[in-house]
């Protein structure tokens, strides 16, 4: 895998050349493809670091194509931001469930743009230079220099984002975390008061660690505020 080498399939030319240029100016290398079959055609022979996957695309759309991502064990493990003109909150989420990391929405800033991509790779290298190697909490490990998380001694498989809030939470245990602060924590920006995005993903990583995911042991919702990793679950 490329260092910071980017995978950005986007159909617009003027967009290519606007993300390609301002991103390589920036120290990235940007490898642009016009639909996704090329895409995962060219992730046979080489791995980026980053995905950036606009959903309206001719062929399969980038909805798909994250989809696919997620499926391959040698991509599954792989940032993807999700690019698209469309708003609402549905396409959003559906973007989060099928395991997108972040989300723009255009038309957006060049400079917001950027600093997502820049915000992406800094938690990338923070998650490398950690000094604690391995949590165990009940029946979930969490080894945070490989980035796994097992269960019973099984292997699960969490998205990017699902890994980073597990990983907050834990080390935070016994703390109540607001949304707002998961937001800005594991999104690195300014969501807009989108708390339904950290939703969508406690409910697919409860669903993972949980033995019920109705009645959680381990992830607590405190009620008006956000969510606690419960503190006598955990131990070092």
């Amino acid at each position: 895998m490329s260092e910071k080498m980017i995978f950005f399939v986007e159909d617009e030319k003027h967009i290519q050349e606007l993300v390609k240029f301002n991103l390589e100016e920036k120290g990235y290398k940007v490898r642009v493809f016009e639909d996704g079959e090329s895409l995962l055609k060219e992730c046979k022979h080489a791995l980026p670091s980053l995905f950036i996957l606009d959903v309206m695309l001719p062929g399969i759309d980038g909805f798909e194509i994250c989809r696919r991502i997620r499926q391959d064990n040698h991509l599954k493990k792989i940032p993807v931001i999700i690019l698209t003109a469309k708003g609402e909150e549905f396409d959003k989420v559906l973007g989060l469930e099928l395991g997108a990391d972040d989300y723009i929405t255009k038309p957006f800033s060049i400079r917001e743009f950027v600093a997502r991509v820049r915000a992406m790779y800094r938690r990338a290298d923070s998650n490398e230079n950690n000094e604690i190697e391995v949590i165990r909490a009940g029946n979930i490990k969490i080894d945070f220099l490989k980035r796994e998380v097992f269960k019973d001694d099984k292997c699960l498989e969490l998205s990017y984002k699902e890994f980073e809030i597990l990983k907050l939470l834990i080390l935070n245990k016994g703390k109540v975390l607001s949304r707002d602060t998961l937001l800005e924590k594991i999104w690195g920006f300014d969501y807009f008061g989108e708390t339904r995005t950290v939703d969508v993903h406690i409910r697919y990583l409860r669903q993972k660690i949980e033995d019920n995911d109705n009645q959680p042991v381990y992830i607590e919702t405190v009620r008006g505020i956000g969510y606690r990793f419960t503190d006598k679950e955990v131990d070092n």
